[in-house]
């Protein structure tokens, strides 16, 4: 039997995603009343598939993953709105929750639902480093916003929340380690221009201290060792990350320190 339609828009922001958007709009087309894409401007087939879901299309230059997962946000029109990324889909039992919940007169009814986040990693389920990771996704669209620093925006919800803890829904992380680690440099990257506009300059301490920080954070607090190799290499690019992060910080502050001397 089908599930029930409900006021639920689902935002998806893409940028060249044929590969990973059917699964993504197939998890929900039974029971989202509008699926809403902002593309970036995608050269492969995301646009076909995305229209042949009936989503709505709109098309808006990147300007940054912050302020473009709230234009998706902004586009939506229902009374609930449902983020995802087009890498991420929900397993039935998720689905159900989420049409018991939305379906339910009940009183005092939240205005935000934590979801929790499956990792999928070099071909296995990862249930320790990355788990449970619950995020904010499910909300009503007046009292949801996406905040923070890019390249982590999360959504926070004005209002009562409660989590979701019937099933989760799915992340397709990285097709490979190569992609990974390329994701993880970028990712470095822009969080390091982040830090620059809000004027956090580089700290010798949080080069030299932070990346084993988060090593032993995720390794051992996290229980990653228990994921077996796939958890150490993920400790090892969890590190890498904040390394890289504080190296452009410092790389930065080089570059501005010798243009200071030329001019």
């Amino acid at each position: 039997m089908s599930q029930p339609i409900l006021p639920l828009s689902v935002a998806v922001v893409t940028l060249n995603e044929e590969r990973n958007l059917p699964r993504c709009l197939d998890s929900v087309k039974d029971i989202a009343a509008e699926i809403v894409i902002v593309d970036s401007g995608s050269t492969d087939r995301t646009i076909e598939i995305a229209r042949s879901y009936g989503a709505t299309v709109v098309h808006n230059p990147w300007p940054g993953f912050l302020a473009q997962k709230n234009i998706a946000h902004g586009h939506c029109t229902k009374d609930w709105v449902l983020a995802l990324d087009a890498d991420e889909w929900l397993t039935p039992e998720l689905a159900r929750a989420i049409v018991d919940r939305l379906e339910a007169d009940a009183p005092g009814k939240p205005d935000g639902y934590w979801l929790n986040r499956r990792n999928l990693y070099l071909g296995d389920w990862i249930w320790h480093a990355w788990y449970p990771e619950w995020r904010i996704r499910l909300t009503r669209r007046d009292k949801g916003r996406w905040t923070g620093r890019d390249p982590h925006a999360y959504m926070e919800v004005d209002g009562a929340s409660e989590r979701l803890r019937e099933g989760d829904f799915l992340h397709d992380s990285y097709r490979d380690l190569a992609h990974h680690l390329s994701v993880t440099i970028n990712y470095a990257k822009v969080g390091a221009q982040a830090y620059q506009e809000q004027g956090k300059g580089f700290r010798w301490h949080k080069l030299l201290l932070s990346p084993w920080a988060r090593f032993f954070k995720t390794l051992i607090l996290k229980q990653a060792w228990r994921d077996g190799w796939r958890g150490v290499v993920i400790s090892y690019t969890s590190a890498f990350s904040v390394f890289a992060k504080y190296a452009f910080l410092l790389e930065e502050r080089y570059r501005r320190q010798g243009e200071r001397r030329r001019d």
